[in-house]
């Protein structure tokens, strides 16, 4: 059952960062430029990230293996009209169905896993491996993105989801059992179509400033937008009996943290893959299979760490984990602030191997801090949270990322990208930071129950 489950999680980030290395070749098979290329990428994460807290309900509601399977087959039929998209505005309306196929697998996968193992310690490192493999997908995207394109071109990075679909069909028939929250939640439309909403008009901004002008009057307007859309969500929400998201839960500082650092690590992974596919393939003149390649230590970091920090978290707890992938971040964020024409190849690959040792360190002890303390019935709305910030995370990423780089000709596109190292650096920072706040809230014995609504601090 957890083989089935993480193959879907495979499946789910694979196809987030596997395009990354193929965007050049996308670009220049629709002759389309950068800022298109973004929505190529965003409007996967963006409806992904949208749909994830609808999705973890209906999964609670109707259950889990039910709407697992309806989201391979959601997937599949988009991930085949991707490959055959002809123009690019039918790519990007095919990676947004690919999204809402994609919303029914990551939560629900994590929900079924979580279910199935009540103990503590083994729900840990099985969250330790769930990490290591979804770790595995995101790292070795770019890898398998550059074999495919150098091979068979860009449109192979979508019909290789086919096999990978249809074995997940049979082995979840076979092996995952069905499973349903003991309580039924109503859908929250009008939550629903706030937070796709805002999401989308946040990120629209970023990938968009640039082109109408941060200050021009369309600017403003879209930033007024998004501002009503998060202020009516959140008061929809704190209106509802059964939200879409429970507010509630950001009353932990523990659990808030968790949600900030799943975007933070998300941020930094998307912005270090989108600007090392163009600096390496516009700048230096790498094939994709090259520039996928260049990747591999990012992915062996993160492919050995991720169940080493879940055997640590279900050991010592996540303090010492996120710690280290703060750190590691970190570093391989500040060894590329100086990056420029000429960097040296051993240096681009030492900071991808500390960033892919950061990013492999902090999946597990996020993850099982966001589940932690709360009853197996509320795994799928959790996991729906958790999801949702890396998604956002994502998509905000590439957003920022290509930004920075819209504009740059190939020779000014390191030093345009400078800042964005340094964004890598500062999520590091944060994660640091966020160990550090852990361990003195601890030391001070201050907890809160997030199960109730309107809970209130006490001493432990």
């Amino acid at each position: 059952m957890l083989a089935v489950c993480c193959l879907s999680m495979f499946l789910v980030g694979l196809d987030t960062t596997i395009v990354n290395v193929g965007l050049p070749a996308i670009g220049r098979g629709l002759g389309v430029g950068t800022r298109s290329l973004e929505w190529t990428v965003d409007a996967y994460t963006i409806v992904l990230a949208g749909l994830l807290m609808s999705s973890g309900a209906l999964a609670d509601r109707f259950g889990r293996r039910r709407v697992f399977q309806s989201g391979l087959m959601v997937f599949g039929a988009a991930s085949l009209a991707c490959a055959m998209a002809p123009s690019v505005g039918a790519l990007v309306a095919a990676r947004a169905v690919q999204g809402i196929g994609a919303s029914m697998l990551s939560p629900v996968a994590l929900a079924i896993v979580v279910n199935a193992m009540p103990d503590p310690r083994e729900r840990a490192q099985a969250i330790g491996v769930w990490a290591s493999v979804f770790g595995l997908s995101m790292a070795v995207g770019p890898v398998t993105g550059g074999a495919l394109v150098a091979e068979l071109g860009w449109r192979a990075l979508f019909w290789i989801n086919a096999p990978v679909i249809v074995a997940a069909l049979v082995l979840s028939a076979v092996f995952v059992p069905e499973s349903r929250g003991p309580r039924a939640r109503p859908l929250d439309l009008p939550g629903q179509v706030l937070l796709t909403v805002a999401i989308g008009a946040w990120v629209g901004v970023l990938i968009e400033g640039l082109h109408i002008g941060w200050t021009s009057s369309e600017a403003l307007a879209a930033y007024g937008f998004a501002a009503l859309a998060t202020v009516g969500f959140a008061g929809v929400e704190g209106r509802r009996h059964q939200p879409l998201m429970d507010l509630g839960l950001f009353r932990s500082p523990v659990f808030s943290s968790a949600v900030l650092g799943a975007v933070a690590v998300f941020v930094a992974l998307n912005v270090t893959l989108l600007l090392n596919t163009l600096y390496l393939q516009h700048t230096r003149g790498f094939t994709p299979l090259a520039a996928g390649a260049a990747t591999l230590p990012m992915a062996v970091g993160a492919t050995v760490c991720a169940p080493w920090s879940g055997r640590l978290v279900g050991r010592v707890g996540p303090r010492l984990p996120l710690t280290l992938a703060g750190g590691f971040t970190m570093a391989g964020g500040l060894c590329l602030v100086g990056l420029d024409r000429h960097t040296s190849v051993p240096l681009l690959l030492l900071a991808y191997l500390l960033t892919g040792i950061g990013f492999g360190f902090a999946n597990a002890p996020i993850t099982n801090t966001a589940v932690s303390g709360l009853p197996p019935a509320r795994a799928g709305v959790v996991a729906a949270i958790t999801s949702t910030a890396r998604q956002v995370g994502s998509a905000l990423g590439i957003a920022v990322a290509g930004g920075l780089v819209a504009n740059a000709t190939p020779a000014g596109l390191a030093h345009a990208s400078r800042p964005g190292w340094l964004l890598v650096a500062a999520c590091g920072l944060l994660l640091a930071l966020m160990a550090h706040a852990s361990r003195t809230t601890q030391r001070r014995g201050i907890t809160l129950n997030p199960l109730t609504p309107g809970a209130r601090w006490r001493r432990s």
